[in-house]
């Protein structure tokens, strides 16, 4: 059986641009993953483990001018979103070589032996282990920071993990660059090049999940698509943990306050929001609760002003623009929906930005308008015009899992307006994060940060951005009554490696 080739496609005229690779077959996937295994002792050493990071940092940014049109070529989002998504890649990548060099994420815990307690505690000494090789499945909005070199991977590798991944159709030839790069800063350090491995095709990432020696695997993509993969990982003989980042209709409620308060401003900013990098972020706002009424019919004239100004854009790649184009006329197409900017084909090649307006009430119940809750990726929104807090908590009630969820408030004397609590109250149910004020296209790479949610947003409860994400790599291990000989140096009585650590209950430092 022939393998596949593998195309790289500019997504501006559909033409292939160039063979990059083949489509691997099972026994290329079996041996990525055994050279990814036999890399595992190679990493142990967190010194060398931050070096490779802070090295693919920099050659990433010796080589950003090639990453940069590789990826724009193939994805057209632009050199200037392609630069700033390249810095916040390397930022990701130093910001786990800084975990690392901390080690607080080994979550070190010592409780000594107490023949006082009833009953009496032995020695125990707990700390956080790699996991083993972790699979890797990039995202086709995000070239950089959400694929081969991005935040998976590098918190992947922070934890010890030798990784492979497998590349996503739409950048091909951006995938094998950047890998080219990470291997490179391996052997540059002292580590086998096989501590990242790339695969292309849809029957390698198949293979992938179920291979026997990866432990477990990060996703960012469809519903669909992920939601296979996550059947597949929990059907294995030995299931392993799938953090899956599959869909997310980010909803927005706009009090009535607000709107009366600031109307042409939140219509401006909702409109930059949801048509940011052609409304391919997986944290758009989708789904929208604004008022009935003057507040509410002014911020609307303000968002079709600003929708109407936006010019037609290049998707992804033509498959995302046909279900993009089908997917509003359906929604279009629902009795009681109106289209004050019509989205769907600008051109052969092109998407126009535009957004649909329903009232609440068609959506308090399940019903044909249910498609209107759900994902549909591109410059879309929904604006469902509510006529009382009760349809917002109707509406709210029917809702899937979020990645985000936004409140819009007035700005009371008193920093808050009355309900304000209660509606945060029931958003936060809906969303890994929650924000008063702003837009959620945008993800901060900082340690508080949250990106994940209820299911469908994800399929775990861990962030994939943020120094928290190595946590989805790591299990932990408790020594009982080990001799200090046997024990390894982060649990060690004088603490050798001067790690932070919690001793009989208390901070050590």
């Amino acid at each position: 059986m022939t393998a596949a080739p593998v195309w790289s496609v500019d997504p501006r005229t559909g033409k292939q641009r160039e063979q990059v690779a083949h489509e691997a077959m099972a026994e290329e996937v079996d041996r990525a993953v055994r050279g990814a295994h036999a890399a595992r002792a190679a990493l142990a050493d967190r010194t060398v483990r931050a070096a490779l990071l802070r090295t693919a940092a920099d050659l990433l940014d010796e080589a950003g001018e090639h990453v940069i049109e590789a990826a724009d070529a193939e994805t057209a989002l632009g050199p200037v979103r392609l630069t700033g998504e390249l810095a916040r890649t390397t930022a990701q990548l130093r910001a786990f070589a800084e975990v690392v060099d901390e080690g607080a994420f080994l979550d070190v815990r010592i409780d000594h032996a107490d023949a006082d307690r009833t009953p009496p505690w032995p020695d125990l000494r707990r700390w956080k282990v790699p996991l083993g090789v972790v699979a890797v499945y990039s995202a086709s909005n995000f070239p950089l920071a959400f694929s081969v070199p991005g935040g998976d991977t590098a918190s992947a590798l922070a934890a010890g993990c030798p990784v492979v991944v497998k590349a996503h159709p739409d950048h091909p030839a951006t995938s094998e660059l950047c890998a080219s790069v990470l291997r490179r800063a391996a052997a540059e350090v002292g580590l086998p090049e096989d501590v990242v491995n790339l695969v292309h095709g849809f029957e390698a990432g198949v293979e992938l999940v179920r291979h026997p020696l990866v432990s477990a695997a990060g996703f960012t993509g469809s519903i669909r698509g992920g939601r296979a993969l996550f059947d597949a990982a929990a059907a294995r003989p030995t299931p392993i943990p799938f953090h899956g980042e599959l869909g997310s209709l980010n909803p927005v409620v706009i009090t009535e306050a607000a709107a009366a308060e600031r109307a042409e401003q939140i219509g401006a900013g909702l409109a930059s929001s949801m048509t940011l990098g052609e409304g391919q972020f997986c944290t758009k706002p989708g789904f929208v609760l604004a008022p009935a009424g003057e507040p509410g019919d002014r911020l609307v004239k303000s968002l079709t002003t600003a929708v109407s100004e936006t010019e037609p854009g290049v998707m992804l790649d033509h498959r995302m623009r046909d279900a993009f184009v089908a997917g509003v006329r359906a929604r279009a197409a629902l009795p009681g929906v109106d289209a004050p900017v019509t989205p769907g084909a600008g051109g052969e090649h092109t998407v126009s930005a535009g957004f649909l307006t329903v009232p609440a009430e068609l959506l308090a119940a399940e019903g044909e308008h249910d498609l209107l809750l759900e994902e549909c990726f591109g410059p879309v929104t929904v604006v469902a015009r509510y006529t009382s807090p009760d349809e917002i908590t109707s509406v709210l009630s029917r809702l899937p899992g979020n990645l985000t969820a936004t409140l819009q408030l007035a700005d009371e004397p008193d920093g808050f307006e009355p309900g304000a609590a209660e509606l945060l109250a029931a958003l936060t149910p809906l969303a890994g994060r929650v924000l008063v004020n702003g837009w959620p296209t945008g993800v901060a790479v900082a340690p508080a940060q949250h990106h994940g949610g209820p299911y469908p947003a994800t399929t775990s409860t861990s962030t994939s951005v943020g120094a928290t994400a190595i946590e989805r790599w790591l299990r932990p291990v408790s020594y009982q009554s080990t001799p200090a000989a046997l024990l390894p140096p982060e649990l060690r009585d004088d603490n050798p490696l001067d790690l932070p650590r919690r001793v009989d209950g208390r901070p050590e430092n």
